[in-house]
């Protein structure tokens, strides 16, 4: 309750409102948990018992939005695409008219799977049928430019220790004025006291005590969040995609393959690879994190099958994956990884 952490709340939620694109209206705040935490916080906040909602759906994460949903009494509506694959547009559109929901959501860019979705084609279609839209933002806020505004998105939540590269424990969040006018007009109560929106919003915006915020995981938060807007957003999503091209044409030497077929439906800041014929994955990812290298596999029906290399705020830096190709080059005898993939970034580069 210190002026002193005020003030840094403030500068927090202006530099929200940069990041997500949002409203001046929008109301912008760290709900204090992990990304999880911020996709259970809409739905507690905008659904009711019986309320309709869609979700659009290709992986781990767009079925947990799926489960939160009916753990919070709603009619859920699932639009799925294959593992792999973007979810397609005219599907979901053919559910929004078809149901009228309340709500619809989706994933931008799935964590488990390394897909983007048309989470801006989504949102500017339902906003013009007047539908709610929550979206996910966990992969993509904080390394490409993000529209919430423009798209017509009225909730969006992030981690902090993805694209912004800060300790985990806080999740940013951006609610739109629409949304807001929502929770206040619910016939119940928010079930989730914690996450409340006019309680979070009564300590962020009013000062009023809700609960005791983690504070130096607010000044983490600031710092990453500055560094991120300082370096500019362009300029990251430029420098992920760039190094995602380059690293999966250099581990294509050595047989791996992109698991997304569709360029246009590849997630620049998770890399999603399928493994080479042979390569035992527990065990070369172990040996690399002996020495060091944390490389993340599958979930659920990929796992075994695909690599999900993160480039993400920090981890999107040529130094880090010249590393990784050099320690490869030693765990599987290649002596060829680092200096292509020299090579390809200044092909990529030019």
């Amino acid at each position: 309750m210190d002026p002193a952490v005020f003030a840094l709340n403030a500068r927090i939620q202006a530099n929200l409102k940069v990041l997500y694109g949002a409203a001046a209206d929008a109301f912008t705040a760290l709900v204090a948990g992990t990304g999880s935490l911020g996709m259970e916080t809409g739905f507690a906040n905008l659904i009711e018992p019986g309320d309709t909602v869609v979700v659009a759906t290709n992986g781990s994460f767009g079925d947990r939005m799926v489960e939160m949903c009916e753990r919070y009494g709603a009619q859920v509506i699932t639009v799925r695409a294959p593992i792999g694959e973007a979810v397609r547009l005219e599907e979901v559109e053919k559910a929004l008219r078809e149901h009228n929901p309340k709500m619809v959501s989706v994933v931008h860019g799935e964590t488990s799977t390394g897909v983007l979705n048309p989470a801006p084609e989504i949102a500017r279609m339902a906003q013009d049928m007047g539908i709610l839209v929550t979206v996910d933002a966990v992969t993509t806020a904080g390394m490409m430019p993000y529209e919430m505004e423009k798209w017509g998105i009225d909730y969006a939540y992030t981690g902090s220790q993805k694209c912004l590269s800060a300790p985990p424990g806080v999740a940013p969040v951006a609610v739109s004025a629409r949304a807001m006018e929502v929770v206040k007009n619910r016939k119940t109560p928010v079930t989730l006291w914690y996450s409340d929106f006019l309680g979070l919003q009564a300590y962020w915006d009013h000062k009023d005590y809700h609960h005791t915020v983690p504070v130096q995981l607010h000044y983490a938060l600031d710092a990453a969040l500055a560094a991120a807007l300082k370096e500019g957003l362009e300029v990251r999503a430029q420098h992920a995609s760039e190094l995602s091209v380059a690293v999966a044409r250099t581990l294509e030497t050595i047989g791996f393959s992109h698991f997304v077929k569709n360029p246009r439906e590849r997630l620049p800041s998770v890399l999603s690879l399928r493994l080479p014929e042979g390569l035992n994955d527990a065990q070369v990812r172990g040996a690399l994190r002996e020495k060091g290298i944390s490389i993340t596999g599958g979930l659920d029906a990929t796992r075994g099958m695909i690599w999900r290399l993160g480039l993400m705020g920090e981890a999107a830096r040529v130094e880090h994956y010249l590393r990784f190709m050099r320690t490869l080059n030693e765990i599987l005898g290649h002596k060829h990884l680092e200096n292509t993939l020299q090579e390809n970034l200044s092909a990529v580069h030019a």
